[in-house]
């Protein structure tokens, strides 16, 4: 997992060509007026826009997961908003099978940690990241790109 400030973005370019795409496309993009929905950005890169209240903690983990076949970058839009992770090997306690239509694992593990990202801020959720997202007080936008691995 990685956490950082949008204006740091071009030092994580290297670590997967389309990460770089996926961060111009955020700086060529009016990202405040994107409306919900998924957009295609290329070949192995695509973007949801999700906005809505943020949920309890007890809430978001009924939705704990991580992905086989794609690494999310989360981008707060407007916030804060609240994570919470804990590494995939100490995963014990599957919720369901793999979809992998959906490309998601659930689980029923309680969380090692919670974290916050502010407002242009991101996180780097990489297969082995089990996490839960939407936790907070208020209405939160956010950019979650999937990015092919």
């Amino acid at each position: 997992m990685i956490i950082d400030s949008l204006q740091n973005a071009s030092k994580y370019f290297g670590l997967h060509p389309n990460f770089q795409k996926a961060f111009e496309y955020v700086n060529q993009t009016d990202i405040a007026g994107l409306e919900a929905g998924v957009i295609e950005i290329s070949e192995g890169l695509k973007l949801i826009v999700i906005h809505g209240d943020g949920n309890s903690r007890e809430e978001s983990i009924k939705g704990f997961e991580c992905h086989d076949k794609n690494i999310d970058i989360q981008i707060s839009i407007q916030g804060p908003e609240t994570f919470a992770w804990k590494p995939r090997e100490k995963c014990i306690s599957p919720n369901g099978d793999y979809s992998d239509e959906r490309d998601v694992r659930f689980f029923h593990d309680k969380p090692d940690m919670f974290f916050e990202l502010q407002e242009k801020q991101f996180a780097i959720l990489y297969p082995e990241d089990v996490h839960a997202a939407m936790i907070g007080e208020g209405f939160i936008k956010k950019l979650v790109f999937k990015v092919k691995i």
